[in-house]
């Protein structure tokens, strides 16, 4: 018969299984400073002994790391998905630029559609939060604070979808997700792109979140990124008139 003496959980298992679970749900993040030894003990209601055996044992399994004198941290389990060298290459490359947007496009609207339907109200509040921040950023013409926010914003629509693989790997692409902020806005602003109209884009997504509206959450992240992409492209074009204006303007000197 396919049944065994049922034993009650050692302690510091338990901690662990704890601890590997928020690792998991993206609550814990990497790099993240767990709170001092004592404090954990308390929070968990076990023996600083128990505490020291758990932490063992994740340290072991490469989830939690500690430095000297600095106490310990939850490992850098994610790493980059690309090299700083190819996240440079890709934002020199038009081909690569665009096959990132089409990659957010599909996987962020994905998120928001499922977000709308699986996000509790603290999920959604989290949301509503970052855009009431992106408001006020807004009003202080931060274009550096407006898109941290911004990235921030897209990670929180992620977290809300709750699918841990998305996560993690949304996760490991931050930098890619962040510098393509980055680099988008900077071009808006050079083509005297409103900001409002980019704030707007967002009020839209988060409308159609906190209504619930799955396939409403999705249209506008892909209306939103529909319209980065295309403002890309008009800047490449423009960049490539510029170009052979130059040329015209260099050949038409010599002729002097």
């Amino acid at each position: 018969m396919p049944f065994r003496p049922v034993t009650s959980e050692k302690l510091s298992v338990a901690v662990v299984r704890q601890i590997e679970a928020l690792v998991l749900r993206g609550i814990l993040r990497p790099g993240e400073r767990l709170p001092s030894e004592r404090e954990l003990a308390e929070r968990l209601s076990v023996s600083r002994p128990i505490l020291r055996e758990a932490i063992g044992l994740l340290q072991e399994q490469g989830l939690l790391s500690t430095r000297a004198g600095a106490g310990v941290y939850v490992a850098d389990v994610l790493g980059s998905a690309f090299s700083p060298a190819l996240v440079d290459l890709f934002g020199r490359h038009e081909e690569a630029v665009f096959d990132y947007l089409s990659f957010r496009r599909d996987m962020e609207g994905l998120a928001a559609e499922r977000a709308a339907e699986l996000a509790s109200s603290t999920d959604l509040k989290v949301v509503q939060a970052l855009m009431n921040k992106m408001e006020v950023a807004n009003g202080k013409r931060n274009p550096e604070e407006e898109a941290r926010l911004d990235a921030e914003f897209h990670m929180s629509i992620i977290e809300a979808s709750h699918n841990v693989v998305m996560l993690h790997m949304m996760r490991s692409m931050y930098q890619l997700l962040r510098e393509g902020v980055f680099y988008n806005r900077q071009v808006m602003f050079k083509q005297r792109i409103t900001r409002s109209l980019l704030l707007d884009q967002h009020r839209q997504i988060n409308t159609a979140l906190q209504a619930r509206d799955g396939a409403g959450a999705r249209a506008a992240v892909e209306a939103h990124l529909n319209y980065i992409e295309a403002c890309l492209r008009n800047e490449a074009k423009a960049a490539q008139h510029e170009e052979v204006a130059q040329q015209r303007l260099d050949h038409a000197v010599q002729d002097r």
